[in-house]
């Protein structure tokens, strides 16, 4: 039986590794940590359980197919429920809006809330879907690297109505071309923050990533964003996957131009495939040191980061939900503090986000488990104690203001994620959540491949190469990279 090694534990090679293995390959995955899941990681801290990662689940159908590979029913290892509102949003002018999952409903209260022509935000929608519907088979589920990808009917089509692309503009003028109100285009404006991108530099084609989350619909698994991880490494485990734990890779060996096994730091293996899960950067630099190394993609720029204060509260606010944003008034100077000063803005967007509203055991009675975030630069070794303070400080302020509250007498627990403990703990390079940012319209072909043009039987998935970073889109990695691996029983044909 021919062997595929995996590197990285993340979801991506979680997803990797259970599909090599149901096409028939020996798979043993390599995890220098002591848990599966990558960034999909969780902690309990005095009663209070939080997700250190991921906080946004859509399209479970990239999961459930994972069980499915496997003729079993996806809700025997974990469940999930569709969110009503996707996100409550809140501007320091005392504007709320709580934006419903259901469409109809959505466009008629963000008209009356942001007084917008009805039928142009349904107008605007509908494009979104039609940006979604012509490049989702061509961006997101092919490899943009191989020739047959640009052949297929669907590209042709896409080719032929560019103009309804909005590729050569910016998402924010893209936003600003539909509605009046600067809220509204604030609030869509933020869906560029899914990928790591500044809505001032990442192109208007983007706007299709709204449609994901309102089409599609936004969900809470039980158990948290820790379950989805979690169930996928039980199932890989039963279906006989090997993993490594606590083993660091320390070199991908080639020889004669073929990917033939890694070394750790415990061992040796062999094998017929390798595929990388960790950033590519870290895997280039580290793991394939004496390979000639792809620049031009390794210089690109980084997605942006996040600081991320885990606080435990004593008391409860129902005015906020699973989801919350509270925005800057200073939005576009936030995100050129971000990208050009490398820097925290003294106003900045935040965003909560409350696991115990659906789970109640993820906090003590009475208390909630808040999951705050603001955007950050990636670690260009910036004085980060003094930016932690100075954020925490700006951030409670803002919070105080919104919902009317001290809220520092109500915190009992902290704990904190910076760019320089993210990069440590799943090796992402500078602390980039996305790998690289998406702030100019080629940003998609400059990703890496799926597979290595030089080095035979090297593939590679996860956020940092393509098609992009988040949950669904590293799970398509995996799909792609599967989809590209020949089959076990004709391994001798290769």
């Amino acid at each position: 039986m021919p062997k595929a090694l995996i590197v990285g534990a993340g979801i991506g090679g979680l997803a990797a590794a259970l599909r090599l293995s149901r096409k028939g390959y020996q798979t043993t995955v390599i995890e220098a940590n002591d848990y599966a899941g990558g960034k999909l990681h969780a902690i309990e801290l005095k009663g209070y359980r939080f997700d250190l990662g991921p906080s946004l689940f859509t399209m479970p159908d990239y999961v459930t197919a994972l069980f499915d590979l496997y003729d079993l029913e996806a809700t025997s290892y974990f469940q999930y429920h569709r969110k009503e509102t996707t996100c409550n949003y809140f501007w320091e002018d005392g504007t709320r809006f709580s934006a419903k999952s259901e469409q109809d409903l959505f466009i008629k209260e963000a008209s009356d809330t942001f007084d917008e022509n009805p039928e142009r935000l349904g107008a605007y929608l509908k494009r979104n879907q039609e940006k979604y519907d012509l490049t989702a088979s061509l961006f997101l589920e092919k490899s943009l690297h191989k020739r047959n990808t640009y052949l297929t009917k669907d590209t042709i089509k896409a080719i032929l109505q560019l103009g309804k692309l909005d590729i050569n503009t910016s998402l924010h003028k893209t936003n600003e071309h539909f509605f009046r109100n600067p809220k509204l285009v604030q609030l869509f404006n933020r869906y560029a923050t899914y990928n790591g991108s500044s809505p001032y530099q990442t192109p208007g084609i983007m706007s299709m990533i709204p449609h994901v989350e309102m089409h599609f619909g936004t969900f809470f698994p039980k158990g948290g964003m820790h379950r989805i991880s979690q169930s996928l490494f039980e199932l890989a485990q039963q279906k006989g996957i090997t993993f490594k734990m606590n083993e660091k890779a320390l070199d991908i060996h080639v020889e004669k131009g073929k990917a033939i096994g890694v070394s750790t730091n415990k061992s040796t293996y062999d094998a017929e495939i390798v595929v990388s899960n960790m950033d590519v950067y870290p895997t280039y630099k580290n793991l394939l040191k004496d390979q000639k190394q792809p620049q031009k993609v390794l210089k690109q720029e980084r997605s942006s980061s996040a600081l991320i204060f885990y606080w435990g509260i004593s008391r409860e606010f129902p005015e906020l939900d699973l989801h919350n944003i509270l925005y800057s008034d200073h939005y576009e100077e936030e995100f050129d503090f971000l990208f050009r000063r490398k820097s925290l803005h003294h106003d900045p967007t935040v965003y909560i986000n409350i696991t115990s509203k659906e789970e109640k055991s993820d906090a003590p009675k009475g208390h909630e488990n808040w999951f705050v975030m603001i955007n950050a630069p990636c670690n260009y070794d910036q004085d980060w104690a003094q930016l932690k303070a100075q954020a925490r400080k700006h951030i409670i302020a803002k919070i105080n203001r919104v919902l009317g509250v001290d809220l520092s007498q109500f915190i009992t627990v902290e704990h904190l994620l910076d760019p320089v403990s993210i990069e440590q703990a799943t090796g992402s390079y500078r602390g980039a959540l996305y790998g690289a940012a998406s702030n100019n319209k080629f940003a998609a072909f400059l990703r890496h491949p799926n597979f290595s043009r030089k080095i035979k039987n090297l593939y590679f998935c996860g956020g940092s190469v393509h098609p992009g970073g988040g949950i669904p889109l590293c799970l398509l990695s995996a799909k792609i990279v599967a989809e590209l691996v020949p089959k076990a029983g004709v391994w001798s044909k290769n």
